[in-house]
């Protein structure tokens, strides 16, 4: 019984939360104005590599993010010059709230739950203007080849969580899982299939009307791999090997559905 009550308190919780959700969505995908976006770095592994690597972050960093959705804007006739300003936050401590490992539909309500605390009461830095999105980069030694990938964002919850790695060869690759995780903010799907981590096609595919199809020179941004073959992939070097397709620009108010 217990347990059913707290279930009930937690839906009644979310759908308040959500219908705020909506509201902020809908002012932010109607694309009026810039969309601001803070960094907030997290020494996600504890190291001295890792702690260096932050320490010289700078907002011009993130630069080539900005630069490429006015890129992708501008392709889909989106009126406005810079859709996203990216700015470098203040570092925050590793305490940001865990996915649980065995997904669950409970267990990830009281996440997401958890997770809007904390980006609630981070500490944003003295003067700056409330974001529009908050992105938390957890940055781990690039050396580390044990990371798993959990980046993952609340669908339109203005907010999103991006492991990356700490080093200059990992700007591109980092950059791209940003892009990613930022639009799934916006509401933007993924176009890749959870059991294979392939592209599925076509609206995961860059240029689907290729021919001969493969391989793809470009991946689509939420698919996040480049098709080489239907049973390969490779994942991109950086932004200029990926593009927003077309069902990705409907789902974040850039073009007229497409479904």
């Amino acid at each position: 019984m217990f347990r059913k009550i707290r279930v009930l308190i937690l839906i009644y919780i979310l759908a308040f939360v959500a219908i705020g959700n909506f509201l902020s969505s809908a002012r932010t995908t109607d694309w009026n104005e810039t969309l601001w976006v803070d960094v907030y770095p997290i020494n996600a592994d504890n190291s001295a590599r890792t702690q260096a690597y932050i320490d010289n972050l700078e907002s011009d960093d993130f630069d080539q993010i900005e630069t490429y959705f006015s890129r992708e804007a501008s392709r889909y006739g989106v009126a406005i010059e810079r859709p996203f300003r990216v700015e470098l936050g203040p570092q925050v401590d590793n305490d940001i709230p865990e996915l649980p490992a065995q997904p669950s539909i409970f267990g990830t309500m009281i996440w997401s739950l958890k997770m809007r605390w904390y980006a609630a009461t981070v500490d944003r830095g003295e003067g700056r203007p409330r974001p529009d999105i908050k992105l938390f980069a957890l940055y781990f030694d690039e050396n580390d080849a044990s990371v798993l990938d959990r980046s993952t964002a609340l669908e339109r919850g203005l907010i999103a969580v991006a492991n990356v790695f700490a080093g200059n060869a990992s700007t591109g690759p980092n950059q791209v899982v940003m892009a990613h995780e930022l639009l799934h903010t916006l509401g933007a799907t993924d176009k890749y299939s959870l059991a294979t981590n392939l592209p599925i096609y076509p609206y995961g595919y860059a240029a689907p009307e290729r021919r001969p199809l493969y391989p793809q020179i470009d991946a689509e941004l939420m698919a996040g791999r480049i098709p080489i073959d239907d049973g390969r992939a490779k994942i991109p070097s950086g932004l200029d090997d990926t593009l927003i397709g077309v069902l990705t620009a409907a789902e974040i108010g850039w073009r007229e559905s497409v479904l």
